[in-house]
Protein backbone atom coordinates (compact mmCIF):
# COMPACT_ATOMS: atom_id res chain seq x y z
CA UNK A 1 0.00 0.00 0.00
CA UNK A 2 1.10 3.58 -0.59
CA UNK A 3 0.47 4.36 3.04
CA UNK A 4 2.46 1.40 4.31
CA UNK A 5 4.99 2.10 7.05
CA UNK A 6 8.46 0.72 7.56
CA UNK A 7 8.69 -1.28 10.75
CA UNK A 8 11.46 -3.58 11.91
CA UNK A 9 12.96 -4.12 8.49
CA UNK A 10 9.61 -4.99 6.91
CA UNK A 11 7.09 -3.26 4.68
CA UNK A 12 3.53 -4.01 4.88
CA UNK A 13 3.64 -5.03 1.46
CA UNK A 14 -18.48 -17.80 -13.46
CA UNK A 15 -19.11 -18.17 -9.91
CA UNK A 16 -20.42 -21.66 -9.53
CA UNK A 17 -20.93 -22.44 -5.88
CA UNK A 18 -18.89 -25.55 -5.28
CA UNK A 19 -19.00 -27.65 -2.13
CA UNK A 20 -16.29 -30.24 -1.76
CA UNK A 21 -17.61 -33.24 0.14
CA UNK A 22 -15.42 -35.90 1.68
CA UNK A 23 -17.27 -39.12 2.53
CA UNK A 24 -15.98 -41.48 5.18
CA UNK A 25 -17.97 -44.75 5.11
CA UNK A 26 -18.51 -47.24 7.91
CA UNK A 27 -20.81 -50.21 8.50
CA UNK A 28 -23.10 -50.50 11.52
CA UNK A 29 -23.97 -53.79 13.22
CA UNK A 30 -27.12 -54.19 11.14
CA UNK A 31 -25.00 -53.80 7.98
CA UNK A 32 -26.46 -50.42 7.06
CA UNK A 33 -23.96 -48.00 5.62
CA UNK A 34 -23.38 -44.60 7.21
CA UNK A 35 -21.33 -41.73 5.90
CA UNK A 36 -19.66 -38.88 7.74
CA UNK A 37 -19.85 -35.81 5.56
CA UNK A 38 -17.25 -33.09 5.86
CA UNK A 39 -17.64 -29.92 3.83
CA UNK A 40 -14.77 -27.56 3.05
CA UNK A 41 -14.93 -23.82 2.65
CA UNK A 42 -14.30 -22.74 -0.93
CA UNK A 43 -13.28 -19.27 -2.12
CA UNK A 44 -12.71 -17.50 -5.40
CA UNK A 45 -9.02 -16.51 -5.32
CA UNK A 46 -8.18 -12.85 -5.76
CA UNK A 47 -5.06 -11.26 -7.20
CA UNK A 48 -6.94 -8.29 -8.61
CA UNK A 49 -5.42 -4.86 -8.10
CA UNK A 50 -7.87 -2.83 -6.02
CA UNK A 51 -8.18 0.69 -4.75
CA UNK A 52 -9.16 1.45 -1.18
CA UNK A 53 -11.05 4.63 -0.41
CA UNK A 54 -11.93 4.98 3.24
CA UNK A 55 -13.41 7.54 5.59
CA UNK A 56 -11.91 7.25 9.05
CA UNK A 57 -14.27 6.79 12.00
CA UNK A 58 -13.67 9.93 14.05
CA UNK A 59 -10.90 12.44 13.39
CA UNK A 60 -7.27 11.33 13.66
CA UNK A 61 -4.68 13.62 15.25
CA UNK A 62 -1.60 13.53 13.01
CA UNK A 63 0.24 16.57 14.35
CA UNK A 64 0.42 19.21 17.09
CA UNK A 65 1.29 22.85 16.44
CA UNK A 66 1.75 26.09 18.32
CA UNK A 67 -0.78 28.85 17.67
CA UNK A 68 0.34 32.47 17.70
CA UNK A 69 -2.21 34.62 19.54
CA UNK A 70 -2.99 38.32 19.11
CA UNK A 71 -0.80 39.23 22.09
CA UNK A 72 2.22 37.52 20.52
CA UNK A 73 2.23 34.36 22.62
CA UNK A 74 2.73 30.91 21.11
CA UNK A 75 0.43 28.32 22.68
CA UNK A 76 -0.29 24.68 21.87
CA UNK A 77 -3.65 23.92 23.53
CA UNK A 78 -3.72 20.31 22.36
CA UNK A 79 -0.29 19.50 23.74
CA UNK A 80 -0.99 21.25 27.04
CA UNK A 81 -4.22 19.27 27.42
CA UNK A 82 -2.40 16.00 26.89
CA UNK A 83 -3.49 15.11 23.34
CA UNK A 84 -1.10 12.82 21.47
CA UNK A 85 -0.40 12.05 17.84
CA UNK A 86 -2.49 9.00 16.98
CA UNK A 87 -5.45 10.01 19.18
CA UNK A 88 -8.86 9.73 17.52
CA UNK A 89 -11.32 12.52 18.38
CA UNK A 90 -14.82 11.04 18.49
CA UNK A 91 -16.93 13.78 20.13
CA UNK A 92 -16.72 17.45 21.11
CA UNK A 93 -19.04 18.46 23.96
CA UNK A 94 -21.14 15.37 23.29
CA UNK A 95 -21.47 15.97 19.54
CA UNK A 96 -19.94 13.32 17.26
CA UNK A 97 -17.42 14.61 14.72
CA UNK A 98 -16.48 12.88 11.49
CA UNK A 99 -14.17 15.26 9.65
CA UNK A 100 -11.80 18.17 10.07
CA UNK A 101 -14.35 20.76 8.93
CA UNK A 102 -16.81 19.70 11.63
CA UNK A 103 -14.13 20.09 14.30
CA UNK A 104 -13.30 23.62 13.22
CA UNK A 105 -16.94 24.66 12.90
CA UNK A 106 -17.93 23.25 16.29
CA UNK A 107 -14.98 24.77 18.14
CA UNK A 108 -15.75 28.20 16.68
CA UNK A 109 -19.42 27.83 17.50
CA UNK A 110 -18.65 27.02 21.14
CA UNK A 111 -15.97 29.73 21.50
CA UNK A 112 -14.83 28.44 24.88
CA UNK A 113 -13.71 25.39 26.80
CA UNK A 114 -14.41 22.06 25.09
CA UNK A 115 -14.60 18.49 26.33
CA UNK A 116 -13.22 15.95 23.87
CA UNK A 117 -13.98 12.24 23.86
CA UNK A 118 -10.83 10.61 22.52
CA UNK A 119 -9.93 7.05 21.57
CA UNK A 120 -6.28 6.21 22.30
CA UNK A 121 -5.46 2.68 21.20
CA UNK A 122 -8.03 0.62 23.12
CA UNK A 123 -8.90 3.29 25.69
CA UNK A 124 -11.52 6.03 25.68
CA UNK A 125 -10.50 9.25 27.41
CA UNK A 126 -12.08 12.61 28.20
CA UNK A 127 -9.81 15.57 27.55
CA UNK A 128 -10.62 19.14 28.62
CA UNK A 129 -9.15 21.81 26.39
CA UNK A 130 -9.27 25.60 26.00
CA UNK A 131 -8.95 26.73 22.37
CA UNK A 132 -7.09 29.95 21.57
CA UNK A 133 -7.77 32.60 18.94
CA UNK A 134 -5.22 32.59 16.14
CA UNK A 135 -3.65 35.89 15.18
CA UNK A 136 -3.46 34.66 11.58
CA UNK A 137 -7.20 34.27 10.86
CA UNK A 138 -8.98 35.18 14.12
CA UNK A 139 -10.38 31.63 14.48
CA UNK A 140 -10.52 29.49 17.61
CA UNK A 141 -8.03 26.63 17.27
CA UNK A 142 -7.01 23.51 19.19
CA UNK A 143 -3.41 23.40 17.96
CA UNK A 144 -3.79 20.07 16.16
CA UNK A 145 -3.55 18.72 12.63
CA UNK A 146 -6.21 16.13 11.84
CA UNK A 147 -7.24 13.87 8.97
CA UNK A 148 -10.41 11.93 8.20
CA UNK A 149 -9.76 10.09 4.93
CA UNK A 150 -7.24 7.72 3.42
CA UNK A 151 -6.74 5.93 0.10
CA UNK A 152 -4.29 3.55 -1.54
CA UNK A 153 -3.63 0.54 -3.76
CA UNK A 154 -3.59 -3.11 -2.68
CA UNK A 155 -4.59 -6.62 -3.79
CA UNK A 156 -7.78 -8.61 -3.31
CA UNK A 157 -7.20 -11.92 -1.50
CA UNK A 158 -10.51 -13.75 -1.89
CA UNK A 159 -14.22 -13.53 -2.64
CA UNK A 160 -16.61 -15.83 -0.79
CA UNK A 161 -19.47 -16.84 -3.15
CA UNK A 162 -21.60 -18.13 -0.28
CA UNK A 163 -22.01 -14.86 1.62
CA UNK A 164 -20.63 -12.39 -0.99
CA UNK A 165 -17.90 -11.22 1.39
CA UNK A 166 -14.28 -10.41 0.51
CA UNK A 167 -10.90 -10.07 2.17
CA UNK A 168 -7.89 -8.05 1.03
CA UNK A 169 -4.40 -6.87 2.01
CA UNK A 170 -3.71 -9.37 4.82
CA UNK A 171 -2.73 -6.52 7.15
CA UNK A 172 -4.23 -3.29 8.41
CA UNK A 173 -4.38 0.06 6.69
CA UNK A 174 -2.42 2.29 9.05
CA UNK A 175 -1.81 5.99 9.13
CA UNK A 176 1.75 6.52 7.84
CA UNK A 177 2.38 9.41 10.22
CA UNK A 178 1.14 7.82 13.44
CA UNK A 179 1.20 4.06 12.81
CA UNK A 180 -2.38 3.85 14.12
CA UNK A 181 -4.80 1.28 12.68
CA UNK A 182 -7.58 3.32 11.10
CA UNK A 183 -11.19 2.49 12.01
CA UNK A 184 -13.61 2.36 9.07
CA UNK A 185 -16.55 4.73 9.08
CA UNK A 186 -17.45 4.49 5.42
CA UNK A 187 -15.42 3.16 2.53
CA UNK A 188 -15.38 1.29 -0.73
CA UNK A 189 -13.25 -1.20 -2.61
CA UNK A 190 -12.68 0.03 -6.16
CA UNK A 191 -11.21 -1.43 -9.31
CA UNK A 192 -7.68 -0.17 -9.88
CA UNK A 193 -5.49 0.00 -12.95
CA UNK A 194 -1.74 -0.51 -12.54
CA UNK A 195 0.17 2.25 -14.32
CA UNK A 196 3.76 1.32 -13.48
CA UNK A 197 5.96 -0.59 -11.05
CA UNK A 198 8.90 0.86 -9.17
CA UNK A 199 11.27 -2.08 -8.87
CA UNK A 200 12.37 -3.09 -5.40
CA UNK A 201 16.02 -3.36 -4.35
CA UNK A 202 17.87 -4.05 -1.11
CA UNK A 203 17.06 -1.23 1.30
CA UNK A 204 14.50 0.34 -1.05
CA UNK A 205 11.09 -1.31 -1.26
CA UNK A 206 9.40 -1.18 -4.62
CA UNK A 207 5.88 -0.01 -5.26
CA UNK A 208 2.92 -0.64 -7.54
CA UNK A 209 1.60 2.67 -8.84
CA UNK A 210 -1.96 2.72 -10.03
CA UNK A 211 -5.16 4.70 -10.39
CA UNK A 212 -8.74 4.04 -9.38
CA UNK A 213 -11.29 3.77 -12.14
CA UNK A 214 -15.02 3.14 -12.46
CA UNK A 215 -15.50 4.87 -9.12
CA UNK A 216 -19.22 4.98 -9.85
CA UNK A 217 -19.23 1.15 -9.97
CA UNK A 218 -17.30 0.01 -6.86
CA UNK A 219 -16.56 -3.65 -6.12
CA UNK A 220 -17.92 -3.53 -2.58
CA UNK A 221 -18.36 -1.73 0.71
CA UNK A 222 -15.77 -1.79 3.48
CA UNK A 223 -16.82 -3.00 6.90
CA UNK A 224 -13.62 -3.69 8.85
CA UNK A 225 -9.95 -2.72 8.88
CA UNK A 226 -7.90 -4.96 11.16
CA UNK A 227 -4.38 -6.23 11.71
CA UNK A 228 -5.23 -9.25 9.54
CA UNK A 229 -6.81 -7.57 6.57
CA UNK A 230 -9.53 -5.41 5.12
CA UNK A 231 -13.00 -6.96 4.93
CA UNK A 232 -16.40 -6.13 3.49
CA UNK A 233 -19.25 -7.20 1.24
CA UNK A 234 -19.15 -7.28 -2.55
CA UNK A 235 -21.89 -5.54 -4.54
CA UNK A 236 -21.76 -8.23 -7.24
CA UNK A 237 -19.94 -11.54 -7.85
CA UNK A 238 -16.18 -11.31 -8.45
CA UNK A 239 -14.61 -13.69 -10.95
CA UNK A 240 -11.03 -14.88 -11.46
CA UNK A 241 -10.09 -15.52 -15.11
CA UNK A 242 -7.44 -18.07 -14.10
CA UNK A 243 -9.81 -20.27 -12.07
CA UNK A 244 -13.24 -21.20 -13.36
CA UNK A 245 -14.28 -22.69 -10.03
CA UNK A 246 -13.59 -21.67 -6.43
CA UNK A 247 -10.73 -23.35 -4.58
CA UNK A 248 -10.79 -25.10 -1.21
CA UNK A 249 -9.23 -23.41 1.79
CA UNK A 250 -5.99 -24.93 3.05
CA UNK A 251 -5.49 -24.93 6.81
CA UNK A 252 -2.01 -24.33 8.20
CA UNK A 253 -1.46 -28.04 8.88
CA UNK A 254 -1.92 -28.60 5.13
CA UNK A 255 0.75 -26.07 4.19
CA UNK A 256 4.06 -27.55 3.08
CA UNK A 257 7.52 -26.20 2.46
CA UNK A 258 8.27 -26.00 -1.22
CA UNK A 259 6.65 -24.74 -4.38
CA UNK A 260 3.55 -22.56 -4.31
CA UNK A 261 2.12 -19.68 -6.34
CA UNK A 262 0.92 -16.13 -5.82
CA UNK A 263 -1.67 -14.33 -7.91
CA UNK A 264 -1.16 -10.64 -8.54
CA UNK A 265 -1.63 -7.89 -11.14
CA UNK A 266 1.35 -6.08 -12.67
CA UNK A 267 1.86 -3.33 -15.22
CA UNK A 268 0.14 -5.15 -18.08
CA UNK A 269 -2.97 -4.94 -15.88
CA UNK A 270 -3.67 -8.67 -16.26
CA UNK A 271 -4.04 -11.03 -13.31
CA UNK A 272 -1.09 -13.46 -13.43
CA UNK A 273 0.28 -16.45 -11.53
CA UNK A 274 3.91 -16.54 -10.37
CA UNK A 275 5.93 -19.28 -8.68
CA UNK A 276 7.29 -18.87 -5.16
CA UNK A 277 8.95 -21.08 -2.57
CA UNK A 278 7.63 -21.46 0.98
CA UNK A 279 10.84 -21.56 3.01
CA UNK A 280 9.54 -21.55 6.56
CA UNK A 281 6.23 -22.34 8.28
CA UNK A 282 5.42 -21.05 11.75
CA UNK A 283 2.54 -23.16 13.06
CA UNK A 284 0.47 -20.83 15.21
CA UNK A 285 -2.14 -21.21 17.93
CA UNK A 286 -3.23 -17.57 17.68
CA UNK A 287 -3.48 -15.16 14.73
CA UNK A 288 -0.41 -13.46 13.31
CA UNK A 289 0.30 -11.89 9.93
CA UNK A 290 3.69 -13.64 9.74
CA UNK A 291 2.91 -17.34 9.39
CA UNK A 292 5.13 -18.15 6.43
CA UNK A 293 8.40 -16.97 4.96
CA UNK A 294 8.14 -16.96 1.17
CA UNK A 295 10.68 -16.39 -1.59
CA UNK A 296 9.95 -15.34 -5.15
CA UNK A 297 11.54 -17.83 -7.56
CA UNK A 298 9.72 -16.83 -10.75
CA UNK A 299 12.28 -15.22 -13.05
CA UNK A 300 9.67 -13.12 -14.85
CA UNK A 301 8.37 -11.60 -11.62
CA UNK A 302 11.92 -10.92 -10.43
CA UNK A 303 12.73 -9.20 -13.71
CA UNK A 304 9.60 -7.07 -13.72
CA UNK A 305 9.37 -6.03 -10.07
CA UNK A 306 12.51 -7.23 -8.28
CA UNK A 307 10.33 -9.46 -6.09
CA UNK A 308 7.61 -8.41 -3.66
CA UNK A 309 6.65 -4.73 -3.76
CA UNK A 310 4.19 -2.50 -1.94
CA UNK A 311 0.75 -2.95 -3.43
CA UNK A 312 1.12 -6.74 -3.62
CA UNK A 313 -0.13 -7.07 -0.04
CA UNK A 314 -3.09 -9.42 -0.13
CA UNK A 315 -1.92 -11.44 -3.15
CA UNK A 316 -3.32 -14.93 -2.49
CA UNK A 317 -0.90 -17.82 -1.95
CA UNK A 318 -1.99 -21.07 -3.59
CA UNK A 319 -0.51 -24.51 -3.00
CA UNK A 320 -1.86 -27.88 -4.14
CA UNK A 321 -4.92 -26.14 -5.58
CA UNK A 322 -5.84 -24.65 -2.20
CA UNK A 323 -5.84 -21.06 -0.99
CA UNK A 324 -3.50 -21.17 1.98
CA UNK A 325 -2.73 -17.53 2.69
CA UNK A 326 -1.80 -14.08 1.44
CA UNK A 327 1.34 -11.97 1.05
CA UNK A 328 1.67 -9.39 3.85
CA UNK A 329 5.21 -7.97 4.07
CA UNK A 330 8.40 -7.67 2.08
CA UNK A 331 11.87 -7.90 3.62
CA UNK A 332 13.30 -4.42 3.10
CA UNK A 333 16.85 -5.69 2.62
CA UNK A 334 15.82 -8.60 0.40
CA UNK A 335 12.74 -7.91 -1.77
CA UNK A 336 12.80 -11.48 -3.07
CA UNK A 337 11.49 -12.57 0.33
CA UNK A 338 8.52 -11.71 2.50
CA UNK A 339 5.93 -12.94 4.95
CA UNK A 340 2.53 -14.48 4.40
CA UNK A 341 -0.51 -14.84 6.65
CA UNK A 342 -2.50 -18.08 6.89
CA UNK A 343 -5.89 -17.71 5.18
CA UNK A 344 -7.65 -19.20 8.21
CA UNK A 345 -6.73 -16.14 10.29
CA UNK A 346 -8.21 -13.81 7.68
CA UNK A 347 -11.44 -15.83 7.56
CA UNK A 348 -11.64 -15.92 11.34
CA UNK A 349 -11.14 -12.17 11.53
CA UNK A 350 -13.79 -11.51 8.89
CA UNK A 351 -16.37 -13.32 11.01
CA UNK A 352 -15.51 -11.77 14.37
Amino acid sequence: MKNAIKKGGLIFAGLLLTIIVIGQFSMSRDNTASVEVVTETVLVPGGHSVGVRMDVKGVLVVGLEEIETADGKSINPGLEAGLQIGDMILEINGTKVYNAEEVQELVNEIQGDVELEVKRKNQRLNVSLTPVISKEDNLYKLGIWVKDKTAGIGTLTYYDPVNQSFGALGHAIVDPETGSVLSVDRGQLLQAQVQSIQEGAAGTPGEIRGVFYEADSPLGGLEKNSSFGLFGNAYHPIENPLYQKPLAVGKQDQVEKGKAYILTTLDNNELERFEIEIEKIDHQSKPSDKGMVIKVTDEELLERSGGIVQGMSGSPIIQNDRIIGAVTHVFVNNPEKGYGIFIEWMLQESQS
